[in-house]
């Protein structure tokens, strides 16, 4: 049934005033109070529309509840949108003002350990169940308080499900497959929202289950079906600016602890020099993701962040020409909004000492494939 938010409203500010949970018991009495009469089930439907706002995510309990629901998104008090995998689409749900929005995202910020206000005005932060949270307040937002929440995947696609999706093509999996099993050491590449932990999650699923895998992440969203997996978890700092635990150390940390892959669910700092370091000193089979337009931007992308932690041109590529293989790149249709795999490059150093990425299998919208110029190469590495 749909509860008036002026009722809710009433309801919430009696009961907060009153110090008591919005249990059902409570909710009949401060409706009373308001002079109203409701049955049961409308005591009880104000009930449920307290706790998500009091305790809960408000309005925005029932999106997130939705099992295809990657991404929900508020614009102000009156958009709401979200991503199911196929584009965002503009749902009903609205606020009965920008305060509700922001007392919602300080809530959830406070949760997470965090802090949002006007000397603040905006957070980065894990809530609990692995939702990332993000908030900007006004006036940074003159729009009104934007909140954005990235869900943890519900379930772990296998590859025949990612295949049987039409992610990825048919002719892909035997690249994959051997890719894995062959231990080559490689990035899942795409922009943000094309799929990279969901395909990283079913290739790490093809592991030799004797193998133990080490995920380092900022929050942990890869979830493989395999047997022995230890995750490591980056914190930010507290208020106080300490007990910050940063990837790089991670990386570190992840290397003494005996493992079969060391996966970085993002690369997207210093943690690269460690993790390049790491797979040139016997630590095969290495993975992660890296946000990148185009494979072919993976090699200047690493360059950037190696340079950035300390290392010389000349240094990163050597390191990268030595510790990676492949490059498994995802693209995100514009109309669709459908997820696929858009081409594998193999990683290869040119004369000049600088490492490329070479197309080697291409796939159209399709799921049609075409052989580029590294395919040979590739297949040298993954025999079947």
């Amino acid at each position: 049934m749909t509860v008036s938010p002026d009722l809710v409203e009433a309801v919430r500010v009696r009961l907060a005033r009153a110090g008591v949970e919005p249990s059902a018991a409570q909710v009949a009495v401060a409706l009373r109070a308001e002079k109203s009469v409701y049955g049961d089930a409308e005591i009880l439907a104000v009930a449920r529309a307290l706790c998500a706002d009091l305790i809960g995510a408000g309005p925005l309990e029932p999106l997130l509840a939705e099992p295809d629901v990657t991404d929900v998104l508020v614009n102000g008090p009156r958009e709401v949108w979200v991503d199911t995998g196929h584009g965002l689409r503009r749902t009903s749900v609205t606020f009965t003002d920008d305060g509700a929005v922001r007392r919602l995202a300080q809530r959830l910020a406070a949760a997470a350990g965090r802090r949002l206000d006007d000397a603040s005005p905006y957070v980065d932060a894990r809530l609990a169940g692995g939702v990332r949270l993000h908030a900007v307040l006004p006036p940074v937002a003159p729009g009104g308080t934007c909140l954005s929440l990235r869900l943890p995947p519900k379930r772990t696609f296998t590859l025949a499900s990612l295949v049987e999706a039409g992610t990825v093509p048919p002719a892909a999996v035997p690249v994959l497959t051997s890719m894995v099993s062959g231990r080559l050491a490689f990035l899942v590449t795409g922009g943000t929202g094309t799929g990279k932990t969901t395909l990283l999650s079913a290739l790490l699923s093809l592991a030799d289950p004797r193998e133990r895998l080490l995920l380092v992440e900022d929050s942990a969203e890869l979830r493989p079906l395999h047997p022995h997996v230890v995750r490591l978890e980056s914190r930010p700092a507290n208020l106080e600016g300490a007990g910050g635990v940063e990837l790089r150390d991670l990386v570190r940390q992840a290397l003494r602890m005996r493992p079969d892959r060391v996966v970085v669910g993002e690369v997207r700092g210093a943690e690269m020099v460690d993790l390049l370091a790491a797979l040139n000193t016997g630590h095969e089979g290495g993975c992660g993701t890296l946000h990148a337009n185009a494979a072919a931007d993976v090699p200047p992308r690493l360059e950037a962040l190696g340079c950035a932690a300390g290392l010389t041109r000349e240094a990163v590529h050597s390191q990268l020409a030595a510790a990676l293989d492949v490059v498994v790149h995802l693209t995100r249709g514009r109309t669709d909004g459908r997820r696929r795999v858009a081409e594998i490059c193999l990683l290869s150093r040119t004369p000049t000492g600088f490492v490329e990425a070479v197309p080697a299998l291409g796939f159209d919208a399709h799921g049609r494939s075409h052989f580029g110029p590294g395919y040979d190469a590739l297949a040298a590495r993954t025999p079947p």
